[in-house]
């Protein structure tokens, strides 16, 4: 019985506008599209209900993957809210010397988002979520061409990593079609 892994999207369902993101929480220009560009993207476009977003983590490295999995100890709702805490911390939980000291770097993460460490303990040693999660990734991935973060797919078609104007162009086209 495979796991049934949700999709983690803010937005209208019935939005005109899909944007699927790919991205690593261990890639630096993952965080700054993060920090410059997506709050833009969601006040003007995601919390006006034209665009709905789907993130997609893409695993270069464990970390990467560990950094995930804290993101969706929360669950659906609190996800995007502890991923803006993962990437905003890159620099700091990145740095540690040892995958023990990066995990508990995560779990101070976690307790900064509220999530109690029985949950995340049970949540970070889900070997079967993590499984799904990995295959997932590559499946995805493989059937968008995905080969750098972050990566963007918006309404079927792949783009690489640009500047807010960028995105507004390519919305500001869908919605006049």
């Amino acid at each position: 019985e495979a796991v049934a892994l949700p999709e983690m999207s803010v937005g209208a369902e019935d939005a005109p506008i899909t944007l699927i993101e790919y991205a690593s929480f261990t890639c630096p220009h993952c965080a700054n599209f993060h920090a410059d560009v997506y709050p833009s993207i969601k006040e003007n476009y995601i919390d006006t209900g034209k665009v709905r977003m789907i993130y997609r983590g893409i695993y270069f490295d464990r970390l990467g993957l560990w950094a995930d999995m804290m993101a969706r100890c929360g669950g659906p709702d609190r996800y995007f809210g502890i991923a803006a805490l993962i990437f905003e911390k890159q620099r700091e939980w990145t740095a540690a010397e040892s995958a023990v000291a990066i995990v508990d770097n995560l779990y101070a993460i976690g307790r900064l988002a509220g999530l109690k460490d029985a949950d995340m303990e049970t949540c970070m040693q889900d070997n079967e979520t993590a499984q799904a999660m990995v295959a997932s990734s590559t499946e995805n991935a493989e059937a968008d061409g995905v080969n750098a973060t972050p990566m963007f797919v918006i309404n079927g078609q792949t783009m690489s990593n640009m500047a807010y104007s960028g995105f507004v162009d390519e919305f500001e086209r869908l919605l006049a079609e």
